[in-house]
């Protein structure tokens, strides 16, 4: 297991010795990921392993989590499995990104250097969902949708756009 997965290593050289890196990354150590969380409890695990493609230097980047989110139906906590694997290309500028085979996706690693913790990060981010919701059974203290009124009279149909055609008259 590397302990110094937050410090910056050369891409090239461990692209070149196919290095594999074993890590378990605590989630509070992740800045980018860190505000989405309900919890920052946990690891994530996982490897990455360095090599090259058509010149590129690449990482196929494979990690294992259990994510804490926040449901956005019911604000309960909410468990997320994350089981990613993703081949990324390290470029250090962006006109690099241009000359990648189709499939291959890119991140930036200025000087050519970068950390494991970034490579997992962005692989952890990208496994995440846009909106964190559990199954509308699970949500907890969840009041059910107010029933829509009856056109029996009872209540006044709203209409908010319907003397709009007078005003545009005038």
């Amino acid at each position: 297991m590397l302990d110094g997965w937050s410090k910056l290593h050369d891409v090239d050289a461990w692209a070149d010795a196919r290095t594999r890196v074993d890590f378990a990354i605590p989630l509070k150590d992740f800045p980018r990921l860190v505000p989405q969380l309900a919890d920052t409890t946990g690891d994530v695990r996982g490897h990455v392993q360095f090599g090259r493609q058509d010149g590129f230097a690449v990482a196929d980047v494979v990690v294992e989590a259990t994510i804490h989110l926040t449901c956005q139906r019911c604000l309960a906590s909410l468990d997320w499995p994350v089981h990613s694997r993703g081949r990324v290309a390290m470029v250090a500028e962006g006109v690099e990104a241009d000359g990648m085979p189709a499939g291959l996706e890119t991140i930036l690693a200025p000087e050519r250097r970068i950390s494991v913790r970034d490579l997992v990060e962005e692989e952890v981010l990208l496994a995440l969902p846009v909106v964190p919701l559990h199954d509308a059974s699970e949500c907890v203290d969840v009041a059910p949708a107010a029933p829509a009124p009856s056109d029996t009279g009872q209540h006044e149909r709203q209409r908010p756009f319907e003397r709009l055609g007078e005003l545009f008259k005038r």
